[in-house]
């Protein structure tokens, strides 16, 4: 498993219950070293050669933390990819705006509006490319448009309420529903992911000095 410092990630303790199960290494993405088309990483001073990665790298997170790692993962290399590093780019939020359907909210390029919305107060401004909530803001300003230089990396979007509908000792919980898909020939859902919050927005940064929530997961009865 490949990720950025992932002793001192939030979700470490996935990992290791993964790892221990799935019989896998978590390795850092800077003791990864390459020699001709082949990986290797060193365990006790043993070269252990890499097959395969299941990858967790985010392109974001090697620029903003300045991350300095001895391959190109554009290269092609003798391993099989879990999530190969194109698919970062493959799906993002820029695809927002060409989506129309009833379940999604309407998103607009903010460099594209020539009027801001009358009802800043039901959007969300968000940059096209980031993660985790980064760079969200929920309580958007005219002011706060106007200031932003690089237009053409943000977008508005409409905002989604979270219903306020598990009881828990401490109030209601919101909840938001992940899907989880393999991508063949087409998508496989294999399972989901709740998220449940009391803040702003969804999250463990978000929630903070909450009880009574976090990540669960979904029972559906199956009808057929």
């Amino acid at each position: 498993m490949l990720e950025i410092d992932p002793h001192n990630q939030k979700t470490r303790i996935d990992f290791y219950l993964t790892a221990e199960n799935c019989g896998f290494a978590i390795v850092d993405i800077r003791e990864l070293k390459i020699r001709g088309r082949k990986l290797y990483y060193k365990k006790n001073g043993v070269e252990i050669p890499v097959e395969r990665i299941y990858n967790r790298v985010i392109f974001d997170e090697l620029e903003r933390k300045n991350v300095e790692i001895n391959f190109d993962l554009r290269n092609d290399i003798d391993v099989t990819w879990l999530g190969h590093p194109n698919w970062f780019f493959k799906i993002s939020k820029h695809s927002l705006p060409m989506i129309k359907s009833r379940y999604a909210p309407n998103s607009f390029y903010l460099d594209q509006l020539n009027n801001y919305p009358d009802d800043l107060e039901n959007y969300v401004l968000k940059p096209l490319y980031s993660f985790a909530g980064s760079g969200v803001e929920v309580n958007v300003t005219i002011d706060q448009l106007n200031s932003i230089i690089d237009k053409q990396n943000f977008l508005l979007q409409e905002k989604v309420e979270y219903a306020p509908l598990i009881k828990t000792p401490e109030g209601f919980s919101k909840a938001e529903i992940r899907l989880m898909y393999i991508w063949e020939k087409e998508p496989i859902l294999v399972n989901n992911l709740l998220r449940t919050g009391r803040g702003k927005m969804m999250g463990v940064d978000y929630n903070k000095g909450f009880n009574w929530i976090g990540a669960s997961i979904g029972f559906y009865q199956n009808k057929s």
